[in-house]
């Protein structure tokens, strides 16, 4: 089984996106796929529950009080990890991924954030050793203004691979209300953001 973390230490960054959007590919492959939903606001969960019933199968894990045991048989397991996680939580989640991927918000309150959550990413002993991917996932941009492009800037500094720079856009939370994603939607406007997960989905699966 391959198990995907999404975490920041920031809330608001697009965990639950990432995760939904990373889940959804495993079931459209064809893969047995969970969401193990550790955020206490149970939104990937609340995600799963407006599906429609034609859509590829997702099992939702309540993990908001405690991690646990996802089912024998799994083939994918992405968790979406809580904001305002301590160095334990950190560790814990890390020692059963194999992939860690971080979005981060254009601004510079998300930067300070993120560069403090992979600082502590860079002390735990997996990821020291590169027994672990990280990646940095670009969320939310507006090219060709300011506060964007000096995130590219703050991504030069961060010592991980940045993998994909996704657009700010309303299909996200309009398909996010139908259960969907655009990796799933077969309108050509969905089709021209679902090209920009490419690079993360094969960095996933490699």
């Amino acid at each position: 089984m391959l198990t995907v973390l999404v975490g920041n230490i920031k809330g608001g960054c697009g965990k639950t996106t990432i995760a939904t959007h990373l889940a959804a590919s495993f079931a459209l492959a064809g893969l047995r796929t969970a969401i193990g939903d550790c955020d206490r606001q149970r939104s990937a969960l609340n995600w799963l529950r407006r599906r429609g019933e034609r859509a590829p199968s997702i099992e939702g894990l309540d993990w908001s009080k405690d991690v646990g045991k996802p089912a024998k048989g799994l083939d994918r397991l992405v968790i979406d990890a809580p904001a305002a996680m301590h160095h334990k939580d950190v560790e814990d989640l890390i020692d059963i991924s194999d992939v860690v991927v971080v979005p981060v918000l254009p601004g510079a309150f998300d930067e300070d954030a993120t560069a403090h959550f992979l600082k502590r990413l860079a002390e735990v002993k997996a990821v020291r050793k590169n027994k672990r991917v990280v990646a940095i996932v670009g969320n939310r941009l507006r090219l060709g203004t300011k506060v964007s492009d000096h995130l590219d800037g703050f991504f030069a500094q961060l010592g991980f691979p940045v993998v994909a720079r996704l657009r700010d856009s309303q299909i996200y939370p309009n398909l996010a209300a139908l259960g969907q994603t655009v990796l799933e939607a077969p309108d050509r406007r969905s089709r021209d953001y679902a090209a920009e997960w490419a690079p993360l989905l094969r960095l996933v699966e490699r």
